[in-house]
């Protein structure tokens, strides 16, 4: 079973990182294609995936199209039980589920203030009070599942779950706008800065050049952690 993944721009697309994650963490075959998210051809390139509109899609080897990312994990933990893409123990993976879907629901004042950007880091950036307020929020739930279920591994429930592939994109968040968080928070951030997949996205990411800059900002930019030795 090769599955089809359709994803946008590697340096923007926060569901696009999540959908890829989902398949490139958990061993399963797959192969890439790109939409035009920036380049304004995604409507052209998802025409034969309906009821897709936006990235990232999933088709599976019969054929069916899943469209949301969600979805998508859903799909592939469905599929796949043998690969636990949730924890195998019931209570870690109902703490799993519910911080998953509060990710992938909640969280606007972070969204909204600090696009996903692989770039660089922004220097100056100062958080609003509901970025802030979000950040709060899940700086509490990683600290419960770590409390919980994380002490034999650096991820949240130990082993990578589905849970660290929604939260990948706030690490990159954190990141790419120096925002304030604890110290074992910068620990679990460091963790998917060091991730083979993540590096390997991001470097592919790198390759991409964009004319205007999405979301550009008035700071100095600085080197991103990995780039400053």
């Amino acid at each position: 079973m090769t599955y089809q993944l359709y994803i946008g721009d590697r340096t923007f697309s926060s569901w696009s990182l999540r959908g890829w994650l989902m398949l490139e963490k958990f061993g399963l075959p797959y192969q890439a294609h790109m939409v035009g998210l920036y380049a304004g051809t995604m409507q052209a390139d998802l025409a034969h995936l309906a009821p897709a509109r936006t990235v990232p899609v999933l088709q599976t080897a019969e054929g069916y199209v899943v469209t949301d990312s969600m979805a998508m994990a859903e799909t592939l933990a469905e599929n796949h039980p043998e690969r636990a893409l949730y924890p195998r123990d019931p209570a870690a993976r109902a703490l799993a589920r519910s911080i998953t879907a509060e990710m992938h629901s909640g969280f606007g004042g972070l969204r909204n203030a600090c696009p996903m950007m692989l770039g660089f880091v922004w220097e100056g950036f100062v958080p609003a009070d509901a970025v802030k307020a979000d950040l709060r929020r899940i700086e509490d739930l990683w600290s419960l599942a770590r409390e919980r279920h994380g002490q034999n591994g650096p991820w949240l429930f130990g082993d990578y779950s589905l849970a660290d592939v929604f939260y990948a994109p706030v690490a990159m968040r954190i990141t790419a706008y120096d925002l304030p968080v604890s110290e074992e928070s910068r620990a679990y951030v460091a963790a998917h800065l060091s991730d083979p997949a993540f590096l390997a996205w991001r470097k592919e990411a790198l390759k991409e050049t964009h004319s205007p800059f999405p979301y550009a900002l008035p700071f100095a930019q600085k080197p991103w952690p990995e780039e400053k030795s």
